[in-house]
């Protein structure tokens, strides 16, 4: 162990880095340097073929994999004629819209030649804050995941405006992990880890292989930027860390330059390894149990109760009354006739819609609020028991 680690394990015991074989669903961001070749302005073919083969042979293992990709903007700015300038927001915007859809069609290719079918995500940093957008690209994913296919998340740079920067897709991916509850985040890019002071220089620099807590010492190790091309400095990996952790998410940097970039890390590659204190599950119930404010309280039977106790999910039959002014997403009370609270998570209704399916059954929903939606008023994933709090 060498010094820097020692000084970040604190009270904690030694442990072995986590590793992508022992991860059950991991996030891989790759930086626009990666994807796109910065002198032609095209994508790397021979590159993202390479990596196409890497998750293909992690989903064989059992490993469920999203994606999340910079490289719009780089792309489209050839194809609209805007070089190697400065670009000005719109102009930014513009070649986002251009280049979101070669991207795509690049990711489809390949991976359609290998019998995986993928889907297209985009969102802003935005989408993963506000708690209704949050839960309806977290649906969306787990529903993608659950149908074989690889969900390919990419910034909506067609619309961002401080989310514009290609550096905030590390953040953004810390925030997709945590949303799809995985237990591992690997950041592709073109540094193969944290190091004591900027490696290109001639100050005895020293590699970190493994942090357990981001200590201010860790936080001054974060140089500039990483390329010209990406912009993603070491902050943002660090900020993306710590977004990481604390969703229970193990998070690895590791260098994206030569082909096969995922086999390498499993092979033994340089990386830096980030270690969380806790599990994805874990961390979530953490979350909705301590740091939501409930915007209002259901109240349950007893045979709803008997259920939560078994870890189901709270159906609307076993619903006597809502309370408070809540919309869909937000965290609510779970209580018994005389007030003891049992469970708290998020709802899957507004008031207004939850208070007219108060004991009904799940197939009478689509008639009583004219369309289909959840079938469960809070859904076991989205909620913690006092008995598991």
């Amino acid at each position: 162990m060498t010094d820097v680690e020692s000084q970040t394990a604190g009270a904690r015991p030694a442990m072995a880095a986590p590793t992508l074989a022992s991860a059950k669903r991991i996030v891989v961001k790759i930086g626009s340097a990666l994807v796109v070749d910065r002198d032609t302005g095209q994508i790397r073919e021979h590159w993202l073929d390479a990596l196409a083969d890497d998750i293909a042979e992690l989903r064989r293992r059992g490993v469920e994999v999203i994606v999340v990709s910079s490289g719009a903007i780089a792309l489209g700015r050839g194809l609209i004629g805007l070089g190697g300038k400065t670009l000005e927001l719109e102009q930014s915007q513009a070649a986002a819209a251009v280049g979101q859809i070669h991207l795509a069609h690049a990711y489809q290719t390949v991976f359609a030649a290998r019998g995986i079918t993928c889907g297209q995500i985009l969102l802003t940093l935005g989408d993963t804050e506000q708690r209704r957008r949050y839960l309806n690209a977290r649906r969306t994913i787990e529903t993608l995941i659950a149908q074989g296919a690889v969900p390919i998340v990419n910034e909506n740079d067609t619309v961002a405006t401080t989310e514009i920067r290609y550096g905030d897709n590390d953040r953004l991916s810390a925030r997709v992990a945590s949303m799809a509850s995985a237990d591992g985040l690997v950041l592709l890019s073109d540094v193969d880890g944290l190091y004591t002071a900027s490696p290109t220089g001639q100050n005895g620099a020293e590699h970190v292989p493994l942090v357990r807590e981001l200590t201010p010492e860790i936080w001054a190790m974060a140089g500039g930027a990483a390329s010209a091309t990406s912009r993603g400095d070491m902050v943002t990996k660090l900020e993306a860390a710590r977004i990481a952790m604390s969703a229970g998410t193990n998070m690895v940097i590791a260098s994206g330059l030569e082909p096969h970039p995922l086999k390498r890390i499993a092979d033994g590659a340089r990386t830096t390894w980030f270690v969380a204190d806790t599990d994805p599950i874990a961390a979530r119930k953490r979350w909705i149990s301590g740091q939501l404010q409930p915007a209002g309280q259901i109240e349950i039977d007893a045979g709803a109760e008997a259920a939560l106790s078994r870890g189901k999910s709270l159906l609307p039959a076993g619903v006597v009354s809502v309370a408070g002014e809540f919309e869909r997403g937000d965290a609510v009370r779970i209580v018994t006739s005389d007030g003891r609270e049992v469970a708290r998570g998020l709802v899957a209704y507004s008031r207004d819609d939850a208070s007219k399916i108060v004991g009904r059954r799940s197939d009478e929903l689509p008639a009583i609020l004219g369309y289909t939606g959840r079938s469960v008023m809070v859904h076991r994933d989205d909620m913690v028991t006092n008995r598991t709090s």
